[in-house]
């Protein structure tokens, strides 16, 4: 299969080191020359896991972004949610008829970055798939070097426009064997969205510590229990929310990732995220992904969410409110929410169609 993988983060260089190995055609899109050198001149990924360190091939790098997705089967984007804007505009003159788009996790981008298409003119009869989270748990060790901890074993993913899930799931199918696992609608998906439940609680009640400490661990001795217990307690309102707009379990609660195999990676990921060491890292709690992305899009999604579908949502609420305080910004107003996206007058079932149906070209 010809895959495009776009992006220059942990998850790219994840992705575009695993679909190689995999036998797949990779045309592998960073748009840094510079940053990009030692892939475009030796076509190749150092790429470190459970199986030892070995380089894998990539078929073409490049940073021609038409290049990457002309013709291919699968266009991956595992790209900050903050990217999407400025990714939907560089793809919109490229993607064509029957293309998908994968961005895991999506933060609800299947809807945004197919509007900012559209408003760029882009006329394709494309669909978006987002899923709940990454599929690796991964860093970058170098410009040209990546570790992967774990990889996903259950990836709950949905497609916007939903009709055209058919062609879009087996296209994601192909690229993550037995992983994928069909969910409702692209909503559905967004609502799977593990980082705006994980990490809001440990980004802001870590505050202290990431402020103070050189280096500091946030998912080894920044998990407490007290942590814990505010991410049941806003993991409970994420499922609150997917059971009133008719989501069917299973709702991929966050205690399994903690305390059983069951959840997206398996296989108790979070002890092998803490053995790593490759997230003792130095941070800086205003910039950081966990408060730009996780916060600030993802946490104020849901709080939309809620709002519009009228579930109560104090402790996914009042975390934004701490967390915009903290940085000086409303992030409600700033971020991610259907009210910006344009959609929290729609009724459920005008929501639903527009779900099913997609933008007009």
């Amino acid at each position: 299969m010809r895959i495009a993988v776009l992006g220059g983060g942990n998850g790219s260089y994840a992705a575009a080191a695993d679909m190689s190995e995999a036998g797949h055609e990779v045309r592998f899109w960073r748009p840094n020359r510079e940053a990009f050198a030692p892939v475009l001149e030796t076509g190749r990924i150092t790429l470190k896991d459970a199986q030892g360190r070995r380089d894998v091939a990539i078929a073409r790098p490049t940073t021609e972004i038409g290049e990457a997705v002309a013709g291919a089967d699968l266009i991956l984007a595992p790209v900050p949610a903050s990217a999407q804007i400025d990714l939907a505009r560089a793809l919109a003159p490229h993607v064509a008829d029957g293309q998908t788009i994968y961005l895991p996790p999506g933060t609800f981008g299947s809807y945004l970055m197919t509007k900012v298409m559209r408003e760029a003119g882009n006329r394709a009869d494309f669909a978006i798939a987002e899923t709940g989270t990454l599929p690796w748990l991964t860093r970058k060790h170098g410009p040209a070097e990546v570790a992967i901890t774990t990889r996903a074993t259950r990836l709950p993913t949905g497609v916007f426009p939903s009709r055209l899930a058919a062609p879009a799931l087996a296209a994601v199918s192909a690229a993550f064997p037995g992983a994928i696992e069909p969910i409702e609608d692209a909503l559905s998906g967004a609502l799977m969205n593990a980082g705006p439940i994980i990490h809001p609680p440990l980004i802001l009640m870590n505050a202290g510590p990431i402020e103070h400490f050189d280096r500091w661990d946030i998912h080894n001795e920044g998990t407490q229990p007290s942590i814990r217990r505010v991410h049941g307690a806003l993991d409970a309102e994420r499922m609150a929310v997917r059971e009133a707009l008719g989501y069917g379990a299973p709702h991929f609660p966050l205690a399994d990732h903690y305390e059983t195999s069951n959840w997206m990676y398996g296989n108790l990921a979070h002890d092998k995220l803490v053995a790593s060491k490759d997230w003792h890292e130095r941070l800086n709690l205003k910039d950081h992904r966990y408060l730009t992305e996780d916060v600030k899009l993802g946490l104020a999604f849901l709080v939309s969410v809620c709002r519009w579908a009228g579930v109560p949502s104090p402790v996914a609420a009042g975390l934004l409110a701490i967390a915009g305080a903290a940085a000086g910004e409303n992030f409600f107003e700033t971020g991610r929410t259907l009210d910006g996206l344009g959609l929290a007058g729609l009724s459920k079932a005008a929501m639903a169609q527009l779900l099913a149906e997609g933008l007009p070209a």
